[in-house]
């Protein structure tokens, strides 16, 4: 309790100095809150795209999300290439006409593939909170499976119909949370995806193409023991028109940037935390010159050097740790705030861990007792006589 008596005796600057401290613990947390929610988009999508290779046509977009129409024939070249175990051909397009301006992660998608074609090879991990996943009889019919951002954007359960395009599906499932492409995206019947593509496609371009033949990708899987590289070079040389992305190009075109981003909002966080070690370290010097001669008298009737280094640096302790926990719950509050106002558009920006709140806390702490590192030590070094004789 000694540190808190000590703070109060000049209430106005301490708490000066724990507003400094609950600011920059607040940026941390905040843009902490940010970065995490990027890597674990960014960690999904690796998990995604690890051991396979997403094919798209060279003219369309980055990692399968292209519109470009591709023949379905294309699936018959890549299955021949040594190397490939098996094609799953999808139709993909925007939900939306037009993406969403601030989004984290990939915008709603519409997905039909054809079922069964990934010959049971897709490891990657789908739970269904409710419902059913599609099944071959389906082809045919107007049903669809929601990912979790999906179903909570527009309020859906199984059971439901959402109008997609323009045309009503029946709900039929509704995934769990995956953090990644499933959880935007509404699944279809392969025919119905191509029916809807159909639909979107300008009037010249549909006229030269067959529905039945439309593809926007392809995913294709390796056969044990093969370098995802080598046979993505292999394809592109055998499959004129064809652009192949592995998961090391997705983590060196996303994850690059990613670093970058997460740097930049780091950044700022410790820099307003810096700010407020500075006043940390203020505080402590005028606390210093202010109880001089309480520090004479303590070390004329014996006090070590290192118990006056103790007390002041428990003390601006103290302010790191109450300012660092007026911080995290400002900054918990306002990512709460700012998920749930919104979760009903999809857009999740922030992603609070304990990770995240133990090291702001533990942060701000120890910054605290650095911060009076140094004015604590020059306050040990004070000869007792002259601190006595200080006025």
């Amino acid at each position: 309790m000694h540190p808190l008596r000590d703070l109060a005796r000049r209430p106005v600057r301490t708490v000066l100095t724990i507003l400094g401290i609950t600011i920059g613990i607040w940026a941390l947390v905040v843009f902490g809150s940010m970065a995490n929610k990027i890597n674990a988009l960014v960690e999904g999508g690796s998990t995604y795209y690890a051991d396979k290779i997403s094919l798209s046509d060279n003219s369309g977009s980055l990692g399968g999300f292209s519109s470009v129409p591709m023949s379905l024939a294309i699936a018959d070249q890549v299955r021949a290439v040594d190397g490939v175990a098996a094609v799953q051909p999808a139709t993909m397009m925007l939900m939306d006409d037009q993406a969403p301006t601030v989004n984290m992660g990939v915008p709603p998608m519409i997905t039909g593939t054809v079922h069964g074609s990934d010959q049971g090879l897709d490891r990657f991990p789908l739970h269904y909170a409710s419902g059913r996943a599609l099944s071959a009889a389906d082809e045919g019919s107007y049903v669809t499976v929601l990912g979790s951002d999906i179903a909570r954007k527009y309020d859906k359960h199984v059971g439901d119909a959402i109008v997609l395009k323009g045309v009503p599906f029946q709900v039929v499932g509704i995934l769990e949370p995956t953090l990644t492409a499933p959880d935007q995206a509404a699944s279809v019947p392969m025919r119905a995806a191509q029916f809807l593509l159909m639909r979107t496609l300008p009037p010249l371009i549909a006229a030269g193409l067959h529905q039945d033949d439309l593809a926007t990708t392809m995913t294709v899987y390796l056969q044990p023991g093969v370098d995802p590289d080598v046979l993505a070079s292999r394809i592109e040389s055998a499959v004129p028109g064809v652009a192949a992305m592995t998961g090391k190009d997705f983590d060196q075109q996303i994850g690059s940037a990613t670093s970058i981003l997460n740097s930049i909002l780091v950044g700022i966080a410790l820099i307003s935390l810096a700010v407020g070690g500075l006043s940390v370290i203020n505080t402590m010097a005028m606390s210093i010159a202010e109880r001089t001669r309480e520090i004479g008298i303590k070390r004329a009737i014996g006090g070590s050097r290192s118990r006056i280094v103790r007390e002041f640096v428990a003390e601006a302790a103290t302010i790191g740790f109450i300012g660092g926990a007026f911080g995290l719950i400002l900054g918990a509050i306002v990512v709460t705030i700012a998920n749930e106002s919104g979760r009903s558009s999809g857009t999740v920006l922030f992603e609070l861990n304990a990770g995240t709140a133990v090291t702001a806390l533990a942060f701000s702490t120890i910054l605290g007792a650095i911060a009076g590192f140094v004015p604590a030590l020059h306050a040990a070094r004070l000869d007792p006589v002259t601190a006595l004789r200080y006025e």
